[in-house]
């Protein structure tokens, strides 16, 4: 037990706001805005995340995967994330999907993305994707939770554990996005390669099946 939800400190998320609809519709509202170049955009904003796990453990590694159906999965090595069991007993996920990241959502001097765009946050993916699927592994268990247009449309569907931990992320990017260009394997390997400590490979199967 982790204690009552409203004593749990607030870094990167509301732990009290588990979906912010006016939030998730802003974005919706706004493609261009908040995914400049398209779907690379977004990949970088799942990434991102493993760089944040890795420049706290001394390294770590991602593998971008472009798949036949248009739809692109980020997996990492790292803790995993964050979830507690609330005073009902309820196991409570960080609500990264579904609300801002309170550090850049909207900070005028928010973190670059190295496409030269500002991060915004893992919101930004969710509700630019027709769905997404978020599988998350901890030492405490795993579960996964899939997404429609960044509203969770299941809850945290539990997982056997395998002995490892880290996140799965697979989104198939939004009706709004597909006019522009998919992401390049060229431009994902440039990009990433700006994060030293963090070590990405990119697996391009489309075309395969």
């Amino acid at each position: 037990m982790d204690g009552s939800r409203s004593d749990w400190i607030n870094t990167t998320h509301d732990w009290a706001r588990e979906v912010d609809l006016a939030h998730l519709d802003r974005i919706r509202r706004a493609p261009r805005e908040f995914a400049p170049g398209g779907p690379g955009h977004l990949v970088l904003e799942v990434v991102a995340y493993a760089v944040d796990e890795a420049s706290g453990r001394s390294g770590g590694r991602c593998r971008i995967t472009l798949h036949d159906d248009g739809s692109v999965s980020v997996a990492d090595n790292g803790r995993g994330t964050d979830t507690r069991v609330d005073e009902h007993g309820r196991t409570v996920r960080k609500p990264v999907m579904a609300s801002k990241d309170l550090r850049f959502f909207d900070a005028p001097d928010a973190q670059r993305l190295p496409d030269g765009h500002p991060r915004r946050g893992m919101s930004v993916v969710a509700a630019l994707s027709e769905w997404l699927i978020h599988t998350n592994r901890r030492r405490e268990g795993a579960w996964s939770q899939r997404y429609e247009r960044g509203v969770p449309v299941s809850g945290l569907i539990p997982l056997d554990a395998d002995g490892t931990s880290g996140t799965l992320v697979r989104f198939l990017p939004g009706r709004s996005l597909r006019p522009t260009a998919p992401p390049a394997v060229g431009d994902l390997t440039r990009w990433t390669a700006q994060w030293t400590g963090l070590e990405v490979s990119v697996d391009d199967r489309r075309g395969l099946t």
